[in-house]
């Protein structure tokens, strides 16, 4: 367990709202739960940051950022995460709104199909159909994921380098689950974390129903890392997903890409809400906020 007091007060918070056994209730259950948890942490919006909702292929919901002051014609696609079952524009809408800003680069966020009434493909097919849609205008492109979108973020990046399109100039995987083996390492040291267990993740892959040995879905899988785009990769230290980011950040820069590999030591899964009552949650917001105007050229 962690010990800084701001992340404790934050789970206590947190469970209020969405137990520690919320896996095991039924799936409208699960998503009534997290919708009351992402409002109990909602924020303000950025002063002048304007929002404008549309769909791509005339299906696909998204959400613009434009934040008051823009320094950058890179933008940031942002997906959420949400164990591929909870999840929505409303519930990252704050997250998105402050990166936009802390940035000062244009973002979209992407409302993607959840399981299970959409099983694997759905979610990926939808993420790699706004890519193909934001990256047709000639314009960069940093992909951002946290947790269940951290996967998604590095599958679409490798089936971009694989389909030869070009323009991604950056990925940033905030607590990813790429694929690990649910047996060892983190996945067995942090079993029992607090916001996320192993029992937990292997539940969302069960909903999910990727094949096991589809590269895309788990991304640990892939055979060649080179030419990816340069990354951004954070991980919590008590959360069981912690080696499959470290274990990612290795393999990328195994393959000669610029990586920036952050750890967070008192961190658990899903600190990113707890920016605005954690010292090391707050930390580590300002930077994820550095890591991504790197990259997408406004630092």
């Amino acid at each position: 367990m962690p010990t800084e007091p701001g992340i404790l007060a934050f789970h206590e918070r947190c469970e209020a709202f969405y137990p520690a056994d919320a896996v095991g209730a039924s799936i409208e259950q699960q998503r009534q739960w997290y919708d009351a948890l992402c409002a109990e942490f909602d924020a303000e919006s950025p002063e002048r940051l304007t929002q404008c909702d549309e769909r791509v292929e005339g299906r696909i919901p998204v959400r613009h950022y434009r934040p008051a002051v823009v320094t950058t014609e890179t933008r940031i696609f942002y997906i959420h995460g949400g164990g591929f079952v909870v999840g929505s524009l409303q519930s990252h809408d704050a997250i998105c709104a402050e990166l936009a800003h802390g940035t000062r680069a244009e973002l979209v966020s992407v409302d993607y199909r959840l399981a299970p009434e959409h099983a694997w493909p759905a979610a990926f097919d939808d993420c790699c159909a706004v890519l193909r849609s934001l990256l047709a205008d000639g314009r960069p492109l940093v992909v951002v994921g946290d947790s269940a979108g951290g996967n998604l973020a590095a599958g679409v990046v490798l089936k971009a380098k694989a389909e030869g399109l070009s323009g991604i100039v950056g990925q940033v995987l905030i607590y990813p689950g790429l694929g690990g083996d649910l047996v060892s390492g983190s996945y067995a040291e942090m079993a029992g974390a607090p916001g996320l267990s192993t029992a937990d993740v292997a539940y969302y892959r069960e909903v999910l129903k990727a094949p096991s040995d589809d590269a895309f879905a788990h991304p640990l899988k892939a055979r060649d890392f080179s030419g990816l785009p340069p990354a951004y990769i954070t991980a919590a230290h008590f959360d069981p997903l912690r080696d499959d980011a470290r274990a990612y950040a290795a393999r990328l820069a195994e393959a000669g890409v610029d990586v920036t590999f952050r750890e967070e030591p008192q961190m658990i899964h899903a600190w990113l809400r707890a920016r605005h009552m954690s010292s090391g949650a707050g930390e580590g917001f300002r930077r994820l906020i550095d890591g991504v105007a790197r990259l997408v050229g406004s630092d």
